[in-house]
């Protein structure tokens, strides 16, 4: 994740007062639902990093094989990325 965690905890905060000011949310609890908030938007901007993590994952897994190949690491992570985000059917 590039953005620090308070700035998000902040960009969460500003997102519920406007849904707020606006009318379009109401809740009773609005240090729970600041934190419901808060953990859905790190969720949202964290999953790239761990879209990446599972792909060094598999490569490690099959490292052997890549070297037989003569496949290189870039190329490998590249197309294992693109491959979890095609199944997921992920947006980044």
């Amino acid at each position: 994740m590039q953005l620090p965690r308070e700035y998000v905890t902040y960009m969460s905060k500003e997102l519920m007062k406007r849904l707020t000011n606006q009318g379009l949310v109401q809740f009773e609890q609005p240090e729970y639902v600041n934190e419901v908030m808060l953990q859905v938007v790190l969720d949202e901007l964290t999953i790239e990093d761990r879209i990446n993590d599972e792909a060094r994952r598999i490569l490690e897994e099959h490292s052997d094989q890549m070297k037989h190949f003569g496949a290189t690491y870039e190329d490998a992570f590249k197309a294992i990325k693109k491959q979890i985000i095609r199944e997921r059917k992920i947006v980044l």
